[in-house]
Parts: structure tokens; C-alpha cells; sequence
């Protein structure tokens, strides 16, 4: 009996705790680009959710003695929380100027739902996620469980956000914010995989962003603006 009670209060182990706090930081950071109405606060969300990625992959470095995640952390935040961010915001400012306010490319467009609205469906979405994995029952004694039904409530928000935002930027940044719900859950499901593979997925996000770049020049070139919401109906 007194093992029984001993096993059920017992404390979780480092890398639970850690995935469980970081995970939860990232989600946080994903709600918090609902409420932000100018877009480099986005950004700023953004290379914060990146860097507590970063930090867990150290974590996970640390616990489960896998020292080719230093390098995969050292690589991350470098292009994340430094050039990726750097990108979108020389990006906007370029933008401004060619629209004679430099604040006019700093702010983000129309909802399709309002800003509770949206908040609101994000939440129940993030319910669907959490409880849906959490009801696969998945254990395992290395497998932070709470951490992986975060991760997926992550990356439907990240939908959410690319969905009922109408501007091209905020749309790009729920994208990259999209990936960084598949690494987390590739930290906490697959950390063992060769590094080659991670910095492969790292080269990838780097080509989406140049792809999204030039998007987003072209788009505003012709439409001069950042909405996407003419988008829908066909021209001949």
C-alpha cells in the first residue's frame, strides 16, 4: 500500500517537468499572436516560442544524454530566433517604406472572426488536441505524455491562426509557428534522430522562408496591401 501511494505521488522526472513548462510556454506564445494587432509583435511571439524550443532541446540533451542536440539547439536558435526574425522584420520595413508609412506594413489585417471569436474556436481546438492524444493512451517511461498532446494542441492552433488571419504576413508566421508544433513534437516523441535529418528540416524552414518572402513581396507589389481577403473571388 505504501509503495501504491508512493508510485502516485511520486515527482515527475526532469524531462517531463521541463516538456510539460516549455510546451506549455509555446503554447502560450501561440495564443498570445491572436491578440496582437501589429505584426513584429508577432515576430517577437514568434522568436520567443523558438527559443524556449531551443531551450528544450537541451533539455532533452541533458536527460537523455544526447549531445548532438546542443549542436540542433545552437542551429535553431540561430535561425529562428535570430535570422527568421531578422528576415520579417527588414521585410516589413521594407514594405513600409514602399507605402510611404514606415507603420504602414507593421500592422496586421482583418480577422475572419473577431479577435474572442477567434480565441474562442482556438481554445476548443486546442481541447480537441490535447484530450484526442491523451486518449490514445500513450505511454511510455521516456515519453512525456502531457508534453505531446501540447504539441498537437500547437499545431491546430498554428491552423487556426493561418485560417481566420486575412493578411499574407500574420498567415506566414502561423506557418512557421505550425512548425514549430511538429518540433516540439518530434523532441518529445523522436529525439534520437540523426542530426542530419534535423538540420535537413531546419534547411527546409529556411527555403519556406525565402518562398514566403517573395510571396509576400509579389502579393503586395500587385495588390498593394497585405490583406489576402480579395484573394477569394476570381477576376478574368
Amino acid at each position: 500500500m505504501t509503495a501504491i501511494i508512493a508510485t502516485a505521488v511520486a515527482a515527475p522526472s526532469a524531462l517531463s517537468g521541463g516538456a510539460n513548462v516549455i510546451a506549455v510556454g509555446v503554447l502560450l506564445a501561440e495564443f498570445g499572436m491572436f491578440r496582437q494587432a501589429l505584426l513584429r509583435d508577432q515576430v517577437r511571439l514568434y522568436a520567443a516560442q523558438s527559443a524556449l524550443l531551443s531551450a528544450l532541446a537541451i533539455v532533452v540533451a541533458a536527460t537523455r544524454h544526447l549531445p548532438e542536440l546542443y549542436a540542433l539547439a545552437g542551429l535553431s536558435f540561430a535561425l529562428k530566433v535570430v535570422i527568421v526574425p531578422l528576415v520579417l522584420r527588414r521585410l516589413l520595413r521594407g514594405i513600409g517604406a514602399i507605402g510611404g508609412d514606415p507603420r504602414w506594413g507593421d500592422i496586421a489585417g482583418s480577422h475572419a472572426l473577431s479577435v474572442a471569436s477567434a480565441v474562442l474556436v482556438a481554445i476548443g481546438m486546442a481541447a480537441f488536441g490535447f484530450f484526442t492524444v491523451a486518449a490514445l493512451g500513450l505511454r511510455s517511461p521516456v515519453l512525456p505524455d502531457t508534453a505531446l498532446s501540447i504539441s498537437v494542441a500547437v499545431i491546430l492552433v498554428a491552423f487556426v491562426l493561418m485560417i481566420v488571419r486575412r493578411d499574407v504576413v500574420s498567415q506566414a508566421i502561423g506557418f512557421l509557428s505550425l512548425e514549430n508544433g511538429v518540433a516540439l513534437t518530434a523532441l518529445v516523441v523522436a529525439a534520437g534522430l540523426p542530426l542530419i535529418l534535423e538540420i535537413a528540416f531546419l534547411f527546409d524552414l529556411l527555403v519556406a522562408v525565402v518562398v514566403f518572402g517573395l510571396l509576400i513581396r509579389v502579393h503586395h507589389g500587385r495588390a498593394e496591401s497585405m490583406s489576402t481577403a480579395d484573394l477569394t473571388s476570381l477576376r478574368g
